[in-house]
């Protein structure tokens, strides 16, 4: 048995990779950089200067922020609940998009509407929208949060918007899961353009 090296002495292993034959290469063998002139942005720095700093607003901060990490309140009122609840599934995967859907309005940015809306149903949706903490956007899901869908009786509410202002409609009865991922990527067009802080405001509407 072979003597320990000595613990004050480097001890490498050999395992003789450069003996193993890489057939025939006229290249020859890649230089190892290293360094942070290696890096592209820092050569890019070196020659054009000034990409160490980012100048931006801080409106258009929070707006990024908050454009691409939409939190949805998770309830449903008819059958469009269950598209919505196939978006959130991992087939659709919704949180790719940064939404995800909570379970209390106070922690909710956006209130998705998906289905039929009664009268008897509306005050409690107008409760809930305001409980929501400002800034909240609404997005109508189908054809019954939108206008009453093909129940035009007195006990449906003809259109979520007569309690609560709107900002995304989609159409469908029931919209399918990419409808709903569709709409929610026309509202963070929406915020983006809005902005969150009182500037860049628009009055152009946005097509789901």
């Amino acid at each position: 048995m072979a003597d320990a090296p000595d613990q004050g002495e480097e001890h490498r292993h050999d395992f003789g990779l450069d003996q193993i034959p890489l057939g025939h290469q006229p290249w020859g063998r890649a230089e190892v950089e290293l360094g942070e002139d290696t890096i592209p942005l820092v050569q890019a720095t070196n020659v054009v200067g000034g990409l160490d700093i980012i100048t931006s607003t801080v409106d258009k901060l929070f707006t990024w922020c908050q454009a691409n990490s939409l939190w949805a309140m998770g309830f449903g009122l008819a059958c469009c609940a269950i598209e919505m609840m196939a978006s959130a599934a991992p087939h659709y995967d919704l949180d790719r998009f940064g939404t995800v859907f909570r379970a209390s309005p106070r922690q909710s940015d956006v209130m998705v509407v998906s289905g039929t809306v009664t009268n008897k149903m509306a005050p409690v949706v107008k409760r809930l929208y305001d409980q929501m903490p400002d800034p909240k956007w609404v997005i109508a899901m189908g054809a019954c949060a939108t206008c009453g869908g093909p129940f035009r009786s007195y006990s449906t509410l003809q259109g979520v918007d007569r309690v609560i202002p709107v900002d995304i409609y989609i159409a469908g009865c029931p919209p399918r899961p990419e409808a709903l991922i569709d709409g929610i990527m026309a509202l963070q067009r929406k915020i983006t353009n809005d902005g969150i802080m009182g500037t860049g405001r628009t009055t152009e509407p946005v097509q789901a």
